[in-house]
Parts: C-alpha cells; structure tokens; sequence
C-alpha cells in the first residue's frame, strides 16, 4: 500500500475544494446565458458584453424571471449586436479605402483575443423563435401547504442541438483506464460507448464553436420536432471532483481482491444509478463512484463486500471463500466506520460510505444470503447524525427559490432512503421537516434527475408517511386522519399532469429520452402514492372497486417504463410493491409483473427487486386465500415481512 502525508493531503484537498468552488462558481453572466454562449466570468464585465457593448449582469435580473420580457430583452441585445457589427464592419471599410488615414479611434478591429461571438461582420435578420424560452417562469407568490402548488422554473438554462448536425447522429466516445497496485500497472481497460443523439455529449476541456444565431434561432422554433430538451450536465454538488479525460484511476487494492474491483467496476456499477447515467452520461462512475473509491477506503471496503455478494448471487458460487469475502470487507468497513466517528473527523466520507452500505445493498444479493449484516434502519441512524454535522438540511433549504442551485449530492441520495425507508418501518422520515420545507418553497432536490420521480411526489410521500405514523401511534381519531387524507389526495391531484403527458420513452432513433423516462416514472409513483394513501382510510381493503382501478391504471402506466435488462423496473421496487401488495387474483397487475419479471430474466431474482417477486408471492398467497374464504381483510405486506424475519430496505 501506498501513503500519504500529511502535506500531501492537503495539498489533495485544497485541490479538491479549490475544483469545487471553481464548478459552483462556473454559471456565467445571465446575458451570456441569455445567448446561450460560453461566459469568461469577468468582474465587473466578461469579455463578450465589453466587447459588444452589452450589460453584463451577474445579479439576476428583472426580465429573466418573465419569458416575454426574456424575448424582449433578446431581440434588444441582437439589435445591440447588430449595430456593433454594422459600426465594425464600416469602420472596416473605412480602414481599406483610406490606407493613408490612420485609424479610427473609435473602433478596433477584432482579434482573436476580443471576437468571441463567432458571428460574421454581415447577419440576416434573425427568425424569432417561439419555443426557445417556453417556460412559465411566473411564480405563486406566498405559497401554502394545501393551496396551489405550482411547477417550478427550470433552474438551468436549456441546451440545443448543434445546427451542423440535422438528423439524429452517432458519437462514439472512448475511454480508457489504468490500475495501479502499488504503483504497478496491472490492468488497463479501453471501452468505447455509442450515443445516439441530437444534442452534443458534453465533453470535458472542449469548447464547440459559437453558431450563427440565425442558425440556432431556426434550430429552438424546431427543436420540439428533433429531440426534447436535455437535462442539464451539471445538477448535483458531488462531493468530488469529475476525472478529467487524461485522469488515470488509481484505486489500491490487495491482489487477491483485484476480481472483487474488476467485477464491482464490470458488473455492479451499472447497476446503482441508472436513471443518473440516463440523465447525465457517464456521472455515476466519474462524478460519484470512481473518485470515492480512489479517495475513500471505508467506501472501497463497502464496494468490494458489495461485489462479492452480486458475484455470489449471479454466479451461485457457493463455499466458504465468496462467503468470507463478503464478511471480511463488511468488517472492515464496520471497523472504519467506527474508528472515523470515534476519531469524529471526515464525516463527509464517512456519511458517503455510510450511504453506500445502505443503498448498494438493494442492487445486489438474494432473499435467503442468510449472512449477518447491521440491520439498514441502524446505519441510517448514523448517516443522520452526520448529515445534521455536516448541515445539509439546512443547506438544501436555502437553495429553496434560488436558480441553478446545486443541492449537495449525499443529501439527495440520504432524502431518497429516508423517505422511501420510512415507509418500511411505519414512520415519519427523519428530516421531514426539510421536506416539507421544500414543498411549501416549491423547490426541487435533484431527486428526480437521481432517482426519476419528480421531487413534489416524493415530498407528499413523506407526508403520507408522516400520517401513517400519527395513525400507527393512534395520535388522531378517525374524523381528523380522513382530512388529513383529504387534504393530501388533493395536493396529489394538483401534480397531475395535461393528458398525454406520459408517453414513449424512446425517441425514432431508439435512444432515451430522459425527461420523458422522468415524467413516465412520476406517474408511476403518483399512482404508487394514492394507493398508498388510500391504505390509510379505515375499514380499507383492496377490493374496492377505487383500488382496483388505480392498480389498473398503475399497470397501464407501466407500459411507457423501458423493460428488460436494460429497462428501470429495478428503479420502480417501491412503487411496485405498494400497487402489488392490494392487487387482486384477476389484476392486470399480476399478468403485467410476470412478464416484466421474465423479461429481466435473472436479475429479477436478486437484489431488491427479487425480494419484492419473493414478498408479493407470499403476500398473494395468505391473502388470496383469505378472500376465497370471503374475508376481505388481508395481511400488510409490512407484517409478512416481520413474519419473514426481513428487514430489507426494498427501494
């Protein structure tokens, strides 16, 4: 194993923390986002406005909050353009018609060093675009926890095609990776990934030209007819720094473990967040996973413990030694943990390996490992406690109403297990209060470009949870727990989209369409939602005709979720269970289930997934029996757990 000192680590995190402040900071003047041209950030005025003579503003302005005032205020900066150019290009013709007349004062030729519009001297008039900024971006005003609650602005500027590129075309993009055992190279591996698409892949130290702005006006009056607009590449505040193209992965491991990272990096890594990889190309490996392996040891423990469970549960490899494997990296990663918070220092990488125990667990693994393991509800009790250290409420609620906020990665995967973990157990989630917050302040957490459902769902099913709990302790009679029903059916209803909404997910040339994908699965949640709040009504059973026609409609909405191996059923474990739990022998659901789980074909047998197929079978079975008999009274799917002796995070 290599060391290091302790200068060395400073100097790494003073790097690190230097590349951090650098991406928050790196949003650009709103005239240049405006134009949708690359800003240089400088103080008082960047390069471009001084150059054109345009008013660089940093402070968000009046006009960006309304779209019409935004049209407004582009047609003023072209004309502004316009005149520039115009003045440039007689002040041009005056240079080369008057070779004995020194030049004008007034205006200089462009450089190299001060042209950065990409624009010729002479422009057509330009063709105003009718969908480029087709966003409300009006805002309710004093919102209430049970009024209106409205979509909220986008909270970063659209991207559009290149106008070089009219149909659909392929990038291929290779990348490659060594590793390093002890500053010996063992492995290097090169893979090369296709993207279909109409909209350029980012790509790390590259700047694409500037287009002609009449080019780009044609392409946003029809950007609808060539692809949807893609999410943003810069969401989250991830706890690392992105690996550059040249980065060459450094991850230390004992020899004997080296087809414990191979298989984790091969097999399992695509298996974690797949809806952020649909989202943003790549940000698993090289904003989440990769850095963290290299940096964290307590998380590379986790990963390896992680991977020989997947190995054992895909390959069936039986014996003491996958066993001890598993046992041996899950100690030491116990270990770490505990040494950290007794040392009480680098809670960020504990809190970030904290989250992985919990969370990889549901990717990998069978029902019957039979392996003793920290129940997750217990780790979470510590991840809390380092997220309360580390302020992340309270920094998440202070993004509320601020564009291009960037809420810390941690604390979006941790409100993800939170709320959807509090379900399991009957109880309110630990920072409710934030999500309530964020409710009332209509602001977004960066759960649905994490996880695919859309964050105002999320935040109602921890108000549903938070009344299941008040109802479990019997806290409210029945007259107050209906109202309380009420009043959250209906701010469900308010999150009902248009007809249409939900839709293929595909686009004509087969690639996904990421915000299609979100707006699919938030339904598929919503649905998950209402059932789940319907549970909570008394005298509630499933075959009431209500139910039955939300579990159809839920089995409906399916239909849009990509299946198979590469499809995002595995995504959709929570919502699942709770529309599977109250379906009926003749469901829909039932025909729907089978044939979405023989599509996945092993791996609907392990991980969260395969333990949901277990739960629902035995469900299924108690309770169909039951209503044989004529009792409508089933069993929760939570006591046949109990009854099972689980105590699985099934999200």
């Amino acid at each position: 194993m290599v060391g290091t000192t302790k200068a060395d680590a400073a100097k790494q995190q003073a790097a690190k923390d230097s590349t951090k402040q650098h991406r928050r900071s790196r949003t650009g003047c709103f005239t240049c986002r405006l134009r949708r041209k690359k800003c240089d950030e400088g103080k008082p005025t960047c390069r471009a406005c001084k150059h054109l003579g345009l008013k660089c503003e940093y402070k968000r302005p009046m006009w960006w909050s309304n779209n019409e005032q935004r049209r407004n205020q582009k047609e003023i900066i072209k004309n502004i353009i316009k005149r520039t150019k115009l003045n440039e290009k007689s002040a041009q013709g005056v240079t080369l018609t008057t070779s004995n007349t020194p030049p004008s004062l007034c205006h200089s030729l462009p450089t190299s060093d001060t042209f950065s519009d990409g624009m010729g001297c002479t422009r057509a008039p330009s063709v105003d675009s009718q969908l480029s900024l087709d966003y409300n971006f009006n805002h309710v005003s004093n919102p209430d926890m049970y009024s209106t609650i409205a979509m909220p602005p986008p909270i970063f500027a659209p991207s559009f095609p290149h106008p070089a590129h009219f149909p659909p075309y392929d990038i291929d993009i290779k990348t490659e990776t060594q590793m390093f055992v002890n500053d010996v190279a063992m492995r290097r591996d090169s893979t090369i990934s296709t993207f279909s698409t109409y909209h350029t892949p980012p790509v790390v130290g590259h700047q694409f030209g500037a287009e002609n702005w009449i080019q780009q006006d044609y392409f946003e009056s029809r950007r609808e007819s060539f692809a949807e607009e893609p999410l943003d590449f810069q969401v989250f505040d991830f706890p690392h720094g992105s690996f550059s193209p040249s980065h060459q992965t450094t991850i230390q491991v004992d020899e004997c473990d080296q087809h414990l990272l191979n298989h984790f990096i091969d097999n399992v890594l695509r298996l974690i967040f797949p809806i952020l990889d649909v989202n943003q190309h790549g940000s698993a490996r090289s904003d989440v996973i990769l850095p963290a392996l290299e940096s964290n040891k307590t998380y590379l423990h986790c990963c390896l413990s992680i991977s020989a469970l997947h190995l054992k549960a895909t390959e069936r490899l039986q014996g003491e030694q996958i066993d001890n494997d598993i046992m041996r990296h899950r100690y030491a990663t116990i270990s770490e943990l505990c040494e950290a918070l007794n040392r009480d220092e680098d809670h960020a990488q504990i809190l970030e390996a904290t989250l992985g125990m919990i969370f990889f667990q549901c990717s990998v693994g069978r029902p019957d490992d039979g392996l003793p393991d920290i129940p997750w509800h217990h780790h979470f009790q510590a991840a809390t406690s380092l997220i309360q250290k580390l302020n992340l409420p309270q920094q998440l609620v202070a993004m509320n109403g601020l564009p291009n906020a960037q809420p810390p990665f941690n604390m979006t995967l941790a409100a993800w297990i939170d709320i959807l973990g509090a379900t399991m157990r009957g109880r309110a989630p630990q920072f409710s209060d934030t999500y309530r917050e964020k409710l009332i302040g209509d602001s977004p957490s960066g759960l649905a470009e994490l996880m695919g459902c859309d964050d105002r769902i999320m935040y109602l099913i921890s108000e549903i949870a938070c009344l299941e709990a008040l109802k479990l302790d019997k806290t409210l009679d029945e007259v107050q727990l209906c109202a309380h029903i009420k009043l959250l059916g209906d701010q469900i209803s308010i999150t009902e989209p248009p007809p249409g909404t939900v839709a293929n997910a595909y686009s004509a040339t087969g690639a996904i369409r990421p915000k299609q994908l979100n707006r699919n699965m938030t339904a598929v949640f919503r649905l998950a939602a209402r059932i789940y709040l319907c549970s909570l009504v008394p005298d509630f059973h499933r075959t009431q005709g209500s139910i039955a026609n939300l579990v159809k409609a839920f089995s409906d909405a399916m239909d849009f979720i990509p299946a198979g191996p590469e499809g995002f059923d595995r995504s959709l474990v929570w919502p699942l269970l709770i529309a599977g739990s109250v379906s009926l022998p003749n469901s829909s659901f039932r025909t729907m289930f089978a044939d979405r789980s023989a599509r996945l074909g092993e791996a609907s047998n392990f991980g969260s997934f395969g333990r949901i197929k277990e739960l629902l079978k035995d469900v299924w079975s108690f309770n169909d029996a039951a209503l044989a008999n004529g009792d409508k009274q089933s069993v929760h799917w939570r006591d046949m757990m109990q009854q099972k002796g689980w105590d699985f995070l099934l999200i």
